[in-house]
């Protein structure tokens, strides 16, 4: 099935942008919300990380401490790869499976680290990239998480640059400061009309 890759810096918007392909009827499949729901109360990865970090990272319902880990993997590379080594194959096969059973013509897997991951190399068609200036980036996360900016500067520095984005995007969403909503929807409006097309045109035969 025909894959749209989207992603794009924290702040930068891609929950708004990918919710409104989902109201157009398109398949969204977010890996945040993976994330969240393999280390929630009753998690899959919760055994594995309560196995791996102890019992101190595990809040009292039972779900991943975000505020410890956060802190725990920007202090220490290795235990962010453990981290990473515990979610990241469970997010990837919850994907699949998502994938599997997505009935729209195309669908839209929301990977924030995608280019990082290299992810087109195998599993999307097109990437789409939600844009928008790191100073924009920054107010809206700590708006939106009251994180301090030293924070928010920290999550930025280990993403890809704005630049690596835009070099590897076959198409842009620009969502700054001035981005209506009307805007950002006529946006996508073009896109899914193209991708529908794209989509069409694979699953035709060849004669």
């Amino acid at each position: 099935m025909f894959s749209i890759g989207l992603t794009g810096g924290i702040g930068s918007g891609k929950t708004t942008v990918a919710d409104m392909f989902a109201a157009r009827g398109v398949t969204v499949i977010d890996a945040d919300l993976i994330a969240h729901q393999i280390t929630a109360p009753g998690g899959i990865a919760m055994p594995l990380i309560e196995s791996a970090f102890g019992p101190e990272f595990v809040t009292s319902e039972g779900a991943m401490d975000r505020a410890k880990m956060r802190a725990r993997v920007f202090a220490d590379p290795a235990a962010k790869a453990q981290l990473e080594a515990i979610t990241h194959p469970l997010i990837r096969a919850e994907s699949e499976r998502q994938r599997s059973e997505a009935l729209s013509v195309y669908h839209i897997v929301v990977v924030p680290l995608l280019i990082e991951a290299g992810e087109r190399a195998s599993k999307v068609d097109r990437i789409l990239v939600v844009d928008c200036p790191v100073e924009t980036q920054i107010e809206r996360v700590i708006q939106r998480n009251g994180f301090e900016r030293e924070q928010v500067l920290a999550i930025i520095a280990r993403q890809a640059t704005r630049e690596a984005r835009l070099a590897a995007a076959d198409d842009v969403v620009i969502n700054d400061s001035v981005a209506t909503l009307e805007k950002l929807q006529r946006e996508v409006d073009v896109l899914h009309a193209q991708y529908t097309k794209m989509a069409g045109a694979r699953s035709k035969p060849r004669t």
